[in-house]
């Protein structure tokens, strides 16, 4: 025996009750909610909304069975009927996909932690679904930004398109945003934490001013409690928008959408897009436009040009809007 396994063995003889209970916490620690709870609770507050959500649908579907499984009874088979039972109201394979990459990012750090060696992962593969392209083209963009709709869906499409013209810069950072300074946006993004730096063009700053907030830069946190809820209002009327009749004695409304499944997100795709095939912009510099991290060694000894991102910006704005290449 080495000296601690005569130390413990002399303690668990003089007080096994202590033994016994230090034995149960170390266990529960150790338990896979436990542990998922602990990893969720040391991410940022959007992720871990994340992480609570997938944790939601674990305990839909195990039950208060989930606070006694340990790391070594999540196998493939209750992993694949996990994944069934997510299917039920979750079509989307790459939606399902998150719930079941969290639980492998919590096994992952159980194993670099030592806390288990099991891993199911090794056979229960993740395999994501290409997604549809989301983006408009650049005839459909002329379409948009010019339509003249009804009244109140005029700031959406304002919106949608000042998205566009800062390079597709999503919600939440550009409901954040506070200030101009020197013809700039700077701004941590809110996903990655990633430094973004964006130059305010004429035409995205008219949109500015016309939209100007008393606390925030933009007026949208003025007048909502965050930007989910202007998101969700913004995305079901950008897709509505479109011919609109009226039929019968009560003048119901019958639409006929121009894009019936646009969504806040496409800005930031067409925004790629039509950078990438219709002007041959480098992906090197569309990436850094929009705040991608760059895995290359050589990244972190040259210090990237902000200026070609914003001639990219400018080409950009000035085929979408002038029609100019």
């Amino acid at each position: 025996m080495t000296a601690n396994d005569i130390r413990d063995e002399i303690e668990r003889r003089i007080n096994p009750e202590k033994v016994e209970q230090k034995q149960m916490v170390d266990k529960r620690k150790n338990l896979f909610a436990v542990r998922f709870l602990k990893f969720a609770e040391s991410k940022k507050p959007s992720t871990k909304g994340i992480y609570m959500h997938t944790m939601s649908r674990m305990r839909a579907f195990a039950g208060s069975k989930l606070d006694r499984l340990t790391f070594e009874d999540i196998t493939k088979e209750w992993l694949t009927s996990f994944e069934s039972f997510l299917a039920q109201t979750a079509p989307s394979k790459n939606a399902r996909n998150i719930h079941l990459r969290n639980i492998r990012a919590v096994f992952n750090e159980a194993i670099d932690d030592e806390v288990t060696t099991f891993y199911p992962f090794r056979r229960f593969k993740i395999r994501p679904v290409p997604t549809a392209k989301r983006n408009l083209k650049v005839e459909d963009l002329r379409t948009l930004f010019n339509y003249k709709g009804e009244e109140y869906q005029q700031q959406y499409i304002d919106m949608f398109k000042l998205i566009f013209m800062l390079i597709g810069i999503n919600m939440v950072d550009m409901c954040r945003l506070k200030e101009i300074v020197d013809d700039r946006i700077i701004y941590h993004r809110a996903k990655t934490g990633a430094l973004i730096s964006i130059k305010v063009e004429p035409e995205a700053l008219e949109i500015i001013n016309r939209y100007r907030g008393k606390e925030w830069l933009i007026n949208i946190l003025d007048r909502y409690k965050d930007h989910r809820n202007y998101t969700h209002r913004m995305n079901n009327t950008l897709k509505a928008i479109g011919p609109v009749k009226r039929v019968g004695l009560g003048g119901k409304k019958i639409r006929k959408p121009l894009f019936p499944k646009i969504s806040t997100y496409w800005a930031r795709h067409s925004w790629a897009t039509i950078a990438a095939n219709d002007l041959d912009i480098p992906k090197e510099i569309i990436g850094h436009a929009l705040g991608h991290s760059s895995n290359s060694v050589t990244d972190i000894y040259i210090e990237f040009d902000q200026r070609k991102v914003d001639i990219a910006n400018r080409r950009v704005l000035d085929w979408v809007l002038y029609g100019k290449k």
